[in-house]
């Protein structure tokens, strides 16, 4: 039996798709966005531009805008995909790509075997569909996850950054820690710099070399470090820190630190 569900995320750019076709055949169609599908199960076979193809689990298959294709499970027992729907538009102002428009716009492969490439999507996808997780995850998370792709499966290079807009990087610093127990916004950070969301991305991982979402996650992690050498309760330290779930809280900071943080206690 088929099951699909159809998931929209903060950004009306940027939507998923969750299949598993059991028996389901596309005829022929088209997209107004790219649809990238990461098979997670089975196979897919279809017809595009005249060739036959075929993408199989842990694959990934590219379909621009307006390209006629039709799809179908490669044998029996069907298929499970993850979708990206993409506007047009997404890739050249998420990445501010240089010589390129969004109808110039092409990759370099229909369907990839690259598990570098597979696995950020594919941790991706399930991020975006836990309503639980930071907006400030979810600001930065596309990007993190589809700038390998761009950058190995393109023609197109993102311009050159020099610096974080108009303040020095202490200044972002301060501010995350001063609201390390707040909900911190993308755009907040892109304001202290005047720049837009975007750019402060961009900006901040080529000077930083991090994310400003995943340069944070450690930023809570270090200082909820120093409060646990300092005697302070796993409990208060969580939410000192900005988690909300002290569940969550030992995870990540076992996965950091290969310990739990009761070791302090």
């Amino acid at each position: 039996m088929d099951n699909v569900q159809y998931i929209t995320t903060q950004d009306a750019s940027l939507n998923l798709i969750q299949g598993d076709y059991a028996q389901f055949a596309f005829q022929r169609h088209y997209h107004l966005d790219y649809h990238i599908g990461l098979i997670t199960d089975g196979g897919q076979k279809f017809v595009y531009k005249g060739a036959q193809h075929r993408v199989g689990k842990n694959e990934l298959v590219i379909i621009p805008p307006d390209e006629m294709h039709d799809g179908q499970s490669l044998r029996e027992g069907g298929y499970k995909v993850n979708v990206f729907c993409i506007a047009p538009d997404w890739f050249t102002n998420t990445f501010e790509l240089s010589g390129v428009n969004s109808e110039s716009l092409s990759f370099n492969n229909l369907v990839i075997q690259d598990t570098d490439i597979f696995a950020p999507l594919q941790q991706l996808h399930h991020h975006l569909k836990n309503p639980s997780i930071s907006s400030l995850a979810k600001d930065c998370l596309p990007f993190e996850g589809f700038e390998p792709l761009v950058t190995r499966y393109t023609k197109a290079r993102l311009s050159p950054i020099n610096r974080i807009g108009n303040q020095p990087f202490k200044t972002l610093k301060d501010y995350m820690m001063e609201n390390l127990d707040q909900p911190i916004r993308l755009s907040t950070l892109a304001e202290l710099c005047q720049l837009s969301t975007i750019q402060l991305q961009r900006h901040f991982k080529a000077q930083i070399g991090m994310t400003p979402y995943a340069w944070l996650a450690r930023l809570r992690l270090e200082q909820s470090m120093k409060l646990l050498q300092g005697g302070e309760a796993p409990l208060s330290v969580a939410m000192k820190v900005g988690f909300y779930d002290q569940a969550h809280f030992s995870k990540a900071f076992k996965k950091a630190y290969r310990v739990s943080p009761s070791f302090f206690m």
